[in-house]
């Protein structure tokens, strides 16, 4: 049955259930952009078994802005018979004015004395960053509500992790994608689908139309029966109609082509439904869930099925009008 149940996701903010092992330096491993469009870039084949190796081949890529986040709080979490449960956090004293539109910033920024204990007691499982975007800093974009979400500090013991997190409050929390992942990673992207409402079992299971004599009957769409006799209901493996898109999608090892910043990506005429990216973006080939102007997330890559090869050669990247 592929993903179940197909209803409406709960928020447009994607959730990353689970995050890579990182042996390296403690850094975050997670970042979001806003959804441009789509262009295509020519590049050098830099896969050594393809028969195009070292040749120029056409990529299709989705353009992401990519504009500086924010760090704002920094969360530790603690093992419990139902998983883990935040234990104690802290709070910066300053954040962006527009971060009041998407919650209630605490008064007490909380005590890092009590963080350092904790660690030193061993109650400390995990520690998370509540990082936020700034969509009003992006023309596309049209809001100013901040996309508020949670992200992994990976790397280092914990009181490295700790000190990291510390570091990024005091100076000022900004932070961008370079500082997280460098071109030619893999990732893995978060978003929610484009919504089409209310389907038929033939859109949204896929099922076959009637055939034959059946598409006599009167209806060519609609399914031959509800299930068996015994049980006696209806199991919710039968294909219904009900909603359709809108749902949570997380796609596993896309690429990262390049990254970049300024007006070198715009079509002629503007992106369709986005208009121009004006900021940093990033290069992602291949598609992306969801429509223009929708938030995806990133982290890296939880099972890549090869080793990246960094630094891709671009040469070219195309501007023609997608308008027609």
């Amino acid at each position: 049955m592929g993903f179940s149940p197909r209803k409406r996701a709960a928020s447009e903010v994607p959730r990353f259930n689970s995050w890579p092992d990182s042996d390296g330096q403690p850094g975050l491993q997670g970042f979001a952009g806003y959804k441009a469009g789509m262009t295509h870039v020519v590049m050098v084949d830099d896969r050594s078994e393809a028969t195009t190796a070292g040749m120029e081949t056409t990529v299709p890529v989705t353009i992401v802005e990519t504009p500086p986040m924010r760090a704002v709080a920094v969360r530790a979490y603690e093992d419990t018979p139902y998983g883990k449960k935040p234990l104690t956090e802290i709070w910066t004293d300053e954040h962006h004015d527009d971060l009041d539109r998407a919650l209630d910033v605490p008064d007490n920024g909380g005590d890092p004395s009590a963080l350092e204990d904790a660690i030193a007691s061993g109650d400390v499982a995990d520690l998370r960053v509540i990082t936020h975007t700034v969509p009003g800093d992006v023309a596309g974009v049209p809001k100013r509500r901040p996309d508020v979400m949670e992200t992994r500090i990976g790397g280092g013991s914990l009181d490295d992790r700790a000190e990291f997190a510390t570091e990024l409050l005091e100076d000022g929390g900004v932070h961008d994608m370079g500082d997280i992942f460098r071109a030619g990673e893999y990732l893995d992207a978060a978003g929610v689908t484009k919504g089409k409402g209310t389907q038929g079992p033939v859109k949204r299971w896929g099922v076959q139309k009637r055939k034959g004599k059946h598409a006599r009957q009167g209806w060519r769409r609609r399914i031959g029966n509800l299930g068996p006799w015994n049980p006696s209901r209806v199991r919710s493996t039968v294909p219904q109609q009900g909603q359709t898109g809108y749902h949570q999608r997380t796609e596993l090892n896309k690429r990262l082509i390049d990254f970049g910043e300024g007006e070198d990506v715009n079509a002629d005429g503007g992106l369709v439904n986005y208009g121009e990216v004006s900021g940093p973006y990033a290069l992602v080939k291949g598609s992306l869930p969801g429509p223009e102007q929708r938030l995806v997330r990133f982290r890296p890559a939880v099972r890549p099925n090869e080793s990246p090869r960094l630094d891709p050669e671009v040469r070219y990247v195309s501007t023609e009008s997608t308008q027609g």
